[in-house]
């Protein structure tokens, strides 16, 4: 694996907390209705990104998860300014404001979504990495899905032919404890959600997902995996989310002494607190980032609010394109 260096834990920190600003400006504006529809917020899962991200070759590795999906693309290489303002429904963002909150995607940069349907995705991420390893291209599809996602029959049918097929491809459940507001524990008569890798005779494991540095080690032994050859691993990170399933949850299922608990385990704060004790940065060192961060944010937002709204004529533009049709020509 890729050694671990100050360097990484100095990008980890900076990574981190911009994604958590990031997310917390969305929840401000969203109450302000800035932001509309559904919000699904990623606070308190940022290692399960960052780890990942460590071990993935970002110029042939893709990348496909479920609704929780705005930091995901930042990560790969999005230019956040342009999350912002597609989750503002404008004309500068990543979809032209047509895909909004759960369907951030970009091609160029190896995300492929942002999925609504629970689910929806597992098969797709498969499918890329049919693709994948179809036209000889070496990468490997990280497919993220939720530990209520575990529970649809597609994730049986997906897990049965990528190890048929060995395909090029990474399954990472994402067990935040809850799907919505119902616990693991009343979803299935057995808590280890990995362990539904083991009937398909599939490399799998649990993970710290709190931890990126075991998210890291685990990720570089499935992408490893993977890219000689050997077909799919399951992965079940154990994180946990600080917030609510989306801005309209009033989480009565949980109390605030969970939440609470959990928050002992930040993963920006695990991460600070090792480039504290190494001596990576001086306190003034870690001011200048959070300054830096704060100002990134405050960039991102004044760039959506100033976008445009898209024409109306886009909604025509943007549904397909046929070459002889003889009205009306595709714009975009």
């Amino acid at each position: 694996m890729k050694k671990i260096t100050k360097e990484t834990y100095i990008n980890w920190y900076k990574d981190m907390l911009f994604w958590r600003k990031f997310e917390d400006k969305l929840a401000a504006v969203y109450i302000q209705q800035k932001v509309r529809g559904f919000l699904h917020l990623y606070n308190g899962q940022e290692a399960v990104l960052a780890g990942a991200l460590h071990v993935m070759d970002l110029s042939k590795d893709k990348m496909i998860t479920a609704y929780r999906n705005h930091v995901q693309p930042i990560g790969m290489g999005v230019d956040p300014k342009r999350i912002m303002a597609e989750l503002y429904g404008k004309a500068t963002g990543t979809s032209y404001g047509m895909g909004g909150s759960m369907h951030i995607f970009s091609k160029e940069k190896g995300f492929y979504g942002g999925h609504g349907i629970v689910g929806g995705q597992i098969p797709l991420g498969a499918g890329i990495a049919f693709a994948d390893k179809y036209f000889g291209r070496d990468g490997v599809t990280i497919t993220y899905f939720g530990d209520g996602a575990a529970r649809q029959g597609s994730l049986h049918e997906t897990f049965n032919m990528a190890m048929a097929w060995k395909l090029p491809v990474v399954f990472v459940v994402e067990n935040n404890g809850y799907a919505m507001g119902t616990s693991v524990s009343r979803t299935a008569n057995h808590p280890d959600i990995w362990k539904l890798g083991l009937a398909y005779e599939m490399p799998s494991e649990p993970v710290d997902g709190m931890n990126p540095v075991k998210v890291a080690e685990a990720m570089d032994k499935a992408i490893s995996h993977a890219r000689k050859g050997n077909g799919p691993s399951f992965l079940e990170m154990k994180t946990y989310r600080y917030r609510g399933h989306s801005m309209s949850d009033a989480q009565k299922y949980r109390t605030k002494d969970e939440v609470a608990e959990y928050k002992k385990i930040d993963p920006i704060t695990q991460v600070l607190d090792v480039i504290k004790e190494k001596k990576y940065l001086t306190d003034k060192e870690i001011k200048a980032i959070d300054d830096e961060v704060r100002d990134l944010v405050n960039e991102c937002e004044k760039f959506a609010e100033e976008s445009p709204y898209p024409e109306k004529q886009q909604m025509y533009d943007m549904v397909y394109e046929q070459k002889d049709y003889p009205f009306l020509k595709h714009r975009l």
